[in-house]
């Protein structure tokens, strides 16, 4: 599994990614605006070149949020891999904690992250509603059959 540094590819590449996987490459959450290929990062490249993988972070004094975390071949590793070195990145830089937000709809998500050591900490009631003010292409419901309404953030010291 080959790791590469968001820099090391063509930001459009990452653009497409981004924009086939979530509509575009921004990404609207309750703590901002963001353009996913714009940020620091990291990809898993499959044996083709292509993205497999990609996390997207901001680091914020003694804090690093992960924006993205995405992974196309389910139970492979790759976020696992991708978290984990989002998290040494973040240690690197002296943060202290690791937060994130993700939906209401994303029961996956919010097991896996709870599995790594993540923490509920916070809801963020129809802040959904907000974002899509923002981002129309939201959908109202996920492929699950949920509502999608609400952000929970999870949070994980280092």
């Amino acid at each position: 599994m080959k790791i590469v540094a968001a820099s090391e590819l063509p930001k459009s590449v990452i653009a497409d990614f981004f924009t086939v996987n979530w509509g575009s490459p921004q990404m609207v959450i309750s703590s901002g605006v963001f353009r996913c290929d714009e940020l620091d990062g990291y990809a898993v490249l499959g044996e083709d070149g292509a993205i497999q993988g990609y996390v997207s972070y901001v680091l914020e004094a003694k804090e690093c949020e992960i924006i993205s975390l995405d992974s196309l071949a389910e139970n492979k590793g790759i976020g696992s891999k991708l978290l984990a070195k989002a998290e040494q990145t973040a240690r690197e830089h002296g943060c202290l904690r690791m937060k994130l937000v993700t939906t209401n709809d994303n029961l996956h998500a919010m097991g896996f992250y709870q599995r790594r050591g993540y923490q509920l900490s916070a809801l963020y009631a129809n802040a959904v509603e907000k974002a899509r003010a923002i981002k129309p292409e939201i959908p109202l419901v996920a492929d699950n059959g949920i509502p999608i309404r609400d952000e929970i953030l999870l949070v994980k010291p280092l």
